[in-house]
């Protein structure tokens, strides 16, 4: 009898360790974020499961192009691609991206200027004065933007505006599901 406490005990022990690390590592490491919407298509789709990295942005700075989720409008979180850095002055013209006056290529639109069905834009043209009212981006926010920009919520809506680091959840280039689509995004 005593034996099959001890050793009821030290299930019970695995067991609580084994939670305990599950929790800290979602809490404080990676978390799993269901996509939401069509405003990253077609990097991720409505349904898309990702894995978000918490940690990685008290290790290093968020880049530009980083795709980032980050918490927003009554708390839900968002997934939108970082496009503006803090410093960084952005304007849209003629469908193409000016940061700091110079023209920046932004190969993960391809596919989805080559597939649009009519001549507009897939980016109408914008300052970041006329956005947000300031020439460029203050210290510890970020502009982003839905890849899909016809149909996304972003840093060109003023309920949204610019994404201060203190709300950045964290950077995701992981998806895990569905299974056919599992692996590294960029």
């Amino acid at each position: 009898m005593k034996k099959e406490k001890n050793e009821l005990l030290e299930w019970i022990k695995v067991i609580a360790i084994t939670a305990l690390f599950v929790v800290a590592i979602r809490t404080f490491i990676f978390t799993p974020i269901d996509v939401k919407g069509a405003s990253m298509m077609p990097t991720y789709e409505d349904g898309d499961r990702i894995i978000v990295n918490k940690i990685g942005k008290t290790l290093h700075d968020f880049e530009r192009f980083d795709v980032i989720v980050f918490d927003g409008l009554e708390s839900e979180y968002f997934i939108k691609r970082i496009i503006g850095l803090p410093g960084d002055q952005i304007e849209y013209k003629d469908d193409v991206l000016y940061i700091n006056g110079q023209k920046v290529d932004e190969p993960y639109l391809d596919e989805y200027k080559s597939s649009l069905n009519d001549p507009g834009d897939l980016t109408p043209d914008f300052t970041l004065e006329n956005l947000a009212g300031v020439s460029e981006i203050p210290n510890d926010y970020y502009f982003v933007m839905g890849d899909n920009r016809r149909k996304s919520s972003d840093s060109r809506d003023p309920r949204i505006g610019l994404v201060s680091k203190e709300h950045i959840l964290g950077s995701t280039s992981i998806r895990f599901y569905p299974l056919d689509s599992l692996g590294l995004v960029k």
